[in-house]
């Protein structure tokens, strides 16, 4: 008997569907949770609304949680791509000027997009053309000589520890929950 798995055939469009679905609801999430309005992504980076960061580590202990249980009920498989130190001073660079720039990150841009705000479809969607333009433009020439410094593979936080994965999704679940509930209590 053959163990059943969700694993995507070659060819099969089912994952596509499953993912414009979760990325629509996840949009909607974003706005329901007001983290598309500029105004509450500015007042983030100023440190004075935490609304984006509580929006974010729910998002992340979440996700980590389903994903690892999917994984121990077989139903996907983890393939995490390769990284580097390059990759992330280059990729937070970017990401960090065009957040600053225009007070959206990616997410938020689609949301906001989503919510008709002319100027996350402007200078949002540009910016993300443009920056993926410019990235494609120059990344033979980088991809050597910055993105492979400092290259750490595509290694999980268990398999570096070498433990079972939940005995580092726990404590790391429990860690954002009571960041979560400090955030809360301290009226960030």
């Amino acid at each position: 008997m053959t163990k059943k798995t969700v694993f995507a055939k070659a060819g099969d469009k089912a994952p596509l569907a499953w993912g414009l679905g979760f990325g629509i609801l996840f949009g909607f999430l974003l706005h329901k949770g007001g983290v598309t309005k500029y105004d509450v992504i500015v007042s983030q980076l100023l440190l004075t609304d935490f609304t984006v960061v509580k929006v974010m580590l729910s998002a992340v202990v979440t996700g980590m949680l389903g994903i690892y249980l999917m994984k121990s009920l077989g139903w996907v498989k983890l393939s995490p791509k390769s990284g580097s130190v390059g990759i992330n001073v280059i990729g937070g660079l970017i990401f960090g000027v065009g957040f600053a720039l225009l007070g959206y990150c990616p997410g938020t841009i689609a949301g906001a997009i989503g919510n008709g705000f002319l100027d996350a479809l402007v200078g949002g969607l540009a910016g993300i053309l443009a920056g993926a333009g410019i990235y494609a433009a120059i990344y033979t020439k980088v991809k050597d000589r910055i993105l492979k410094k400092g290259d750490f593979g595509n290694i999980t936080f268990p398999e570096l520890f070498r433990v079972n994965d939940w005995a580092v999704v726990i404590p790391a679940a429990a860690v954002i929950l009571l960041l979560l509930i400090w955030i809360e209590r301290a009226g960030l």
